[in-house]
């Protein structure tokens, strides 16, 4: 079964209350309060104490979507096979066995952190040429 793509607010994302802040119109965690507020008893709330209300507010998500990628299956065919296997080793050491394949196949995609690190993975096995995954998609990141 694949994994939940999120495409609305994530189940217990922590919110902010802080309607007032200059960058609330463009904090995922202050519109999501402003959404779940409607819909939900009970919230997963950051500390209010704790959040700046200012430019560099520690918990500040920017809401412009992130280019996530989905599928890389034609890595395969572009490398020797040793060079495969020591990629494979080295996305295995970050990713479970089933993630790895579930990123590979397309079927969860690959937010813009995992991505620099894939790609990083294929230059420590040698690979020169550019890659690219299967396709791109954008998405709200919700998480970092």
């Amino acid at each position: 079964m694949p994994k939940k793509t999120y495409t609305g607010v994530p189940t217990n994302y922590p919110v902010c209350v802080h309607a007032d802040c200059p960058k609330a119109a463009t904090c995922l965690r202050a519109i999501a309060c402003k959404q779940l507020c409607k819909e939900m008893e009970y919230l997963r709330l950051l500390n209010p104490e704790k959040c700046t209300k200012t430019a560099n507010c520690p918990h500040y998500r920017d809401s412009a979507p992130a280019t996530y990628a989905q599928g890389f299956t034609n890595f395969q065919q572009k490398m020797f096979p040793e060079q495969y296997k020591k990629f494979m080793d080295i996305c295995l050491s970050r990713f479970s066995r089933p993630s790895y394949f579930e990123r590979r196949r397309g079927d969860y995609p690959v937010s813009p952190k995992e991505q620099e690190f894939i790609l990083s993975a294929l230059k420590k096995c040698g690979v020169k040429e550019e890659m690219r995954f299967d396709s791109y998609i954008e998405l709200p990141n919700w998480v970092d």
